[in-house]
């Protein structure tokens, strides 16, 4: 395996560095740390990583757990499993910080149902680890902090990729979004304060420990500090894993790959948003085009009305069904996308169906549904030359809902 280059996790570190700086520092200067750092969560909703370590360190309870969200699910991305399977030593370190800074003794890595055959590796990294005497009781010699890892299987949902929903599978349950507040920094896992993190935001956490955070803000913008790791793949010469600084533009990213003559750029996966050649110089970033990870390139023979469709169709076969604007909209905006390529749907009717997109986006439960009409929005605006409307003055369907 070639050595990885980026400037943050692909960059070069010690085993544990930082581990032994946390533990050096102690507990509050660890959550100062990380609050300097400007770290915010890598899994797409970007909330400041050391904010939520804070709050859940500030809550009095006898058991206190930090989680690692390893359910990949979004179409288009695979980083994390790059992370898993060749980085895992650093992701765990990540994750035994956590657990320090917010006094928890237990951790759960929640596993995507479909990379199971990862576990040996990973197993075998945790036995490592505890021979070591990174894991288990008085960890490097620190009496008082214990620190267990457990992995957990997900059975392949892609809405527990929403916090609580992966909460509830942890806890045995159907994976179904919770009501929110409270939030699991104060009623998670079993009722206890709860830290729920991506596995790319622990992978940062040992290098801003041992090199400080000043070295992580340098990197990126103002309001996007460090790196991101991108999935990129679709139409391109050289697709793969990517750690690029936050602020790079699409253009930048599309010469990397050695991606020419594009149509489109999908930003976030299936939730995210249809970029056109136009907006290629906007950036990566939580100010401007923020995503989870996922780009996929579209060249210029593609109709981006196909690719909504089966954003649609996954979405369609993804939901919990738990609210009525995601259970119910999803599949009028798929007969929508259908009605539209068959060139039935009348310019009144477009309207109807934007109208619900953006209800949906502002009135579903969970960012499932509140991100499923992204693709369609964007492409609705953005690639008019893609569909034709109808000559009819009102479309007789009416919606389902």
């Amino acid at each position: 395996m070639s050595e990885r280059l980026g400037p943050v996790i692909f960059s070069r570190i010690e085993p544990y560095a930082g581990l032994k700086k946390a533990l050096e520092l102690g507990k509050n200067e660890v959550l100062e740390t990380i609050k300097k750092s400007n770290l915010r969560g890598r899994g797409g909703a970007g909330f400041p990583t050391g904010l939520k370590w804070s709050l859940t360190a500030a809550v009095k309870a006898e058991k206190k757990y930090v989680i690692c969200n390893a359910d990949e699910g979004e179409p288009g991305t695979f980083k994390d499993r790059v992370l898993l399977t060749e980085y895992a030593k650093l992701v765990f370190e990540g994750m035994i910080i956590a657990g320090f800074a917010i006094g928890a003794d237990a951790g759960f890595l929640y596993l995507r149902g479909e990379y199971r055959s990862f576990l040996p590796g990973i197993e075998k990294v945790l036995f490592e680890m505890q021979k070591e005497g990174a894991l288990g009781s008085s960890i490097m010699g620190k009496k008082g902090f214990d620190f267990n890892i457990e992995i957990r299987l997900g059975e392949g949902a892609y809405v527990c990729g929403e916090e609580s929903a992966l909460i509830e599978s942890l806890e045995g349950n159907r994976g179904e979004p919770r009501n929110r507040p409270p939030f699991p920094v104060n009623t998670g896992f079993e009722g206890h304060p709860t830290a729920v993190n991506n596995v790319e935001t622990f992978a940062n956490v040992p290098h801003i420990l041992a090199k400080g955070p000043d070295f992580f803000k340098k990197i990126g913008t103002d309001k996007s500090a460090g790196s991101k790791l991108l999935s990129i793949s679709g139409d391109c010469k050289k697709p793969g894993v990517y750690e690029v600084p936050y602020g790079i533009s699409l253009k930048g990213v599309l010469k990397l790959v050695g991606a020419v003559n594009v149509k489109a750029v999908a930003v976030g996966g299936a939730s995210g948003i249809c970029v056109s050649k136009k907006d290629f110089g906007r950036k990566i970033a939580f100010e401007d085009l923020s995503t989870g990870g996922s780009v996929v390139v579209f060249d210029a023979k593609r109709n981006m009305m196909d690719a909504v469709e089966n954003f649609l169709e996954f979405f369609k076969e993804e939901h919990c069904g738990q609210c009525t604007p995601c259970r119910e909209g999803i599949p009028v905006l798929l007969e929508g996308v259908q009605l539209i390529r068959k060139g039935g749907c009348s310019k009144e009717y477009l309207e109807d169906l934007r109208s619900l997109a953006e209800t949906m986006q502002c009135a579903s439960k969970c960012g499932l549904g509140q991100s499923a009409p992204n693709a369609f929005i964007s492409v609705v605006d953005g690639f008019q030359k893609d569909y034709k409307l109808s000559n009819k003055k009102k479309e007789e369907k009416e919606f389902n809902a």
